[in-house]
Parts: structure tokens; C-alpha cells; sequence
């Protein structure tokens, strides 16, 4: 299923902006550059490098002067995500690299939690009985991370991003990245399997609204 423009914004902003009745100007500013950033770094789908083949929020080139643009549910979410992105402070430029690099592996999992059973993972019961002492709770069964590590030296315009199904996978990329020599490194997680939830029901809740001045 695809959504209009106003769905996306509005779903956004129902988990971001909690009792806005309607998009904030400043939330729609930020989801607007994040769109015209990916859109004008266009794509070469022949390109080895992931960040280069793919777009971050799309899925097909720009269509033609006056036609609207519809975004599946994952582009919904890797939107969402690209703002959560910005709100930790980093740039629009880094947040889609990061989300264009990521894209094969965040789409697949995308997909995948949603043919789970919510009940089941974000059971409250199963959870505490997973969890060991010193753990963070992660607020369901089976997590999955965005993982971005900064720092520590090589090539910091292309910080490490993968996406990593569970803390045994993500303290994986941690060790290795240390051990390659990464003296002080930094590790930043966006846990994703509660946001993919909330923003498919966020999305359910929206209606399409015709464009133009009429459209209230």
C-alpha cells in the first residue's frame, strides 16, 4: 500500500509531535530537505556502493512536472528514521548517506517485523524473562538495531552503518571496529522494531487529501 504526501507527514508527526493536531512547519521543513537531498543526489542503480545505487526515501526516479509522489510504507519509515536522525543532531547530507547505505538490509527487516505478531513481541512478560541482569531494555523480543559507529580515526566521511538483529550482532560490529584500532570511536543504536509498529499504526489512521487550496 502507498501514501499520499500529507499521510506520511501526518503519521510522522503523530509519534514526533504527541498533541499537534496538524504537521508543525518546522517538522515538514526538515522532512522536505531530507527529500530533496536524496532526490538531488540522484542514483546509479549499476553502482557497487549501495549509497550510490540506491535512493534513501524512494523507489523510481522524480516522475514528470506536476505528478504526485506516493511513498510505500518503508519509505514512510526510512523517512521517520531520517528524522530521527536529525533530531540526534546530525545533518540532512549524513543522515541520508547513512539511510541510502543502509537501505537493502533496513528494507528487509522492515518486511520482516511486520509479518510478526506484535503481541508476541512486545509481550511485557517475555520480555522481562529475556532480559539479564545490567541489560538495556529494548522493549520487545527480538530488537533490531541501527548501529553507527563515528570516530577513532580512517575515513570519517564514511562512518560504519549496518543494521544488526539483536545485541549479540551489534556488540559484534563493535569488537571488530575496536579492534581494527579504533581508538575513541563512538557507537550509536536507534532500536527500530517498537517504531515500526507505532508508525504503521500511525499510518492507518491518516487519510489521503487532494492537493491545492481546497484540501483542508
Amino acid at each position: 500500500m502507498n501514501f499520499k504526501r500529507n499521510q506520511v507527514e501526518e503519521a510522522i508527526s503523530r509519534l514526533c509531535e504527541p498533541g499537534f493536531a496538524m504537521p508543525s512547519s518546522q517538522m515538514r521543513t526538515q522532512l522536505k530537505r531530507l527529500l530533496d537531498t536524496d532526490r538531488a543526489l540522484g542514483r546509479n542503480k549499476r553502482s557497487a556502493d549501495p549509497e550510490r545505487a540506491n535512493y534513501a526515501f524512494y523507489s523510481t526516479d522524480a516522475p514528470g512536472t506536476g505528478t504526485e509522489n506516493w511513498f510505500s510504507e518503508y519509505e514512510t519509515f526510512g523517512l521517520f528514521t531520517g528524522l530521527r536522525l536529525l533530531q540526534h543532531g546530525w545533518p540532512q547530507g549524513f543522515a541520508v548517506a547513512v539511510l541510502r547505505r543502509v537501505r537493502p538490509e533496513l528494507e528487509q527487516q522492515h518486511a520482516r517485523i511486520l509479518k510478526q505478531d506484535p503481541a508476541k513481541l512486545l509481550d511485557w512478560e517475555q520480555i522481562r524473562a529475556q532480559a539479564k541482569p545490567g541489560d538495556l531494555v529494548d522493549y520487545n523480543t527480538d530488537p533490531v538495531f541501527l548501529a553507527i559507529i563515528t570516530g577513532g580515526g580512517g575515513d570519517t566521511s564514511r562512518p560504519v552503518a549496518a543494521i544488526c538483529r539483536g545485541r549479540r550482532e551489534l556488540m559484534t560490529l563493535s569488537r571488530g571496529k575496536r579492534e581494527q584500532g579504533g581508538v575513541g570511536q563512538v557507537l550509536t543504536t536507534f532500536e527500530l522494531v517498537n517504531s515500526v509498529f507505532d508508525l504503521s499504526s500511525a499510518l492507518a489512521e491518516t487519510k489521503p487529501r487532494k492537493r491545492g487550496r481546497g484540501s483542508a
